[in-house]
């Protein structure tokens, strides 16, 4: 079994619940506060024992087999023994591809490695728990960024597949990065300065995410469960090519339609796009909203046609530049 045997004899092992965040609807102001981009990725928790490395996902869940760039990224590093917190990312000409990301969680590990060479990952880090038998889980962050500033400066020099991710105690600092949400970055996690590292809760943390506006077609709808009412509704936009493009849908809705054709529509029903709805959502990447988008109104002044895949694309961020 892994582990990383620390502070006289604890053993520190996967699954370790990552902290968590809380939404709110602003960034908070004041003294206290650390912030730092919410990057578009898979959280992942990285654990070396020497020869030993471990990735696991938020639910807890085995990465290493998907990411193998960033295993031995991991294992080139000077330190022998550590705990990270970060991201895993995938870059592709100069952007966050989430949809490359999830490409990499194939079975056949000839594929995963072709994608690896094509485009390899990065692992953005934004926290240290552990290293050299001492555990850093009760220290506040303060503390806890102060000693990851000295891991990276001591181990992330010699490889491009680690980046330190930015982090500041100024508002303003904070807020201009806000303004670049919806590109790389989903949103702004602010982390209280004097907490600990709260494994798997959501006390010391809260993140903010720029909810936009889109209007769109109504391609189908899903009855809810155990009733005969509207659920949720499938969406889509018109493309350059003059086609409707399925784009999302309300609420959550796992299972739906990858493809407009009915024989994979399952218990969709679907209807002439002829209805015209505004949605809230809080970020697009790959021609799909990435989460499930809240209904805020009918739009019936608006004709289907009007709905073009313009009015979310041009509001998406086209690099990194933070990194």
């Amino acid at each position: 079994m892994f582990g990383l045997r620390i502070d006289q004899g604890m053993l520190l092992k996967p699954p370790l619940p990552p902290m968590e965040a809380r939404s709110v609807d602003e960034i908070p102001a004041g003294d206290g506060w650390q912030y730092q981009p919410k990057w578009d990725g898979f959280r992942c928790v990285a654990f070396r024992n020497r020869e030993q490395i471990h990735l696991q996902s938020k639910a807890g869940q085995p990465l290493a087999r998907y990411f193998p760039d960033i295993v031995d990224a991991i294992a080139r590093l000077p330190a022998q023994q550590f705990v990270l917190d970060g991201e895993l990312v995938v870059s592709v000409s100069g952007a966050l591809s989430f949809g490359e990301l999830q490409l990499r969680l194939h079975p056949a590990a000839s594929r995963v490695q072709k994608l690896a060479t094509a485009h390899p990952a990065m692992y953005i880090v934004f926290d240290l728990l552990a290293e050299n038998e001492q555990s850093y889980l009760k220290q506040p962050l303060r503390e806890r960024r102060r000693f990851l500033e000295k891991f990276a400066r001591l181990n992330f020099k010699l490889t491009k597949a680690l980046r330190l991710s930015p982090a500041t105690t100024n508002h303003r600092t904070a807020s201009e990065w806000f303004k670049k949400a919806g590109g790389d970055l989903d949103g702004i996690i602010v982390k209280r300065l004097d907490a600990a590292y709260a494994s798997g809760e959501r006390t010391a943390a809260v993140k903010v995410k720029q909810i936009r506006t889109a209007d769109c077609v109504v391609g189908g709808f899903r009855y809810g469960r155990g009733t005969r009412l509207v659920g949720s509704l499938l969406l889509g936009l018109y493309g350059d090519d003059g086609l409707l493009h399925h784009v999302g849908f309300t609420g959550s809705a796992p299972g739906g339609p990858s493809r407009w054709s009915t024989d994979r529509t399952g218990e969709w029903e679907p209807v002439a796009p002829k209805i015209v709805v505004e949605v809230a959502y809080d970020h697009f990447t790959g021609g799909r909203f990435r989460h499930g988008t809240r209904f805020l109104r009918w739009r019936p002044d608006k004709a289907p046609r009007q709905c073009a895949m313009d009015q979310v694309e041009q509001r998406e961020g086209k690099s990194h530049a933070l990194l």
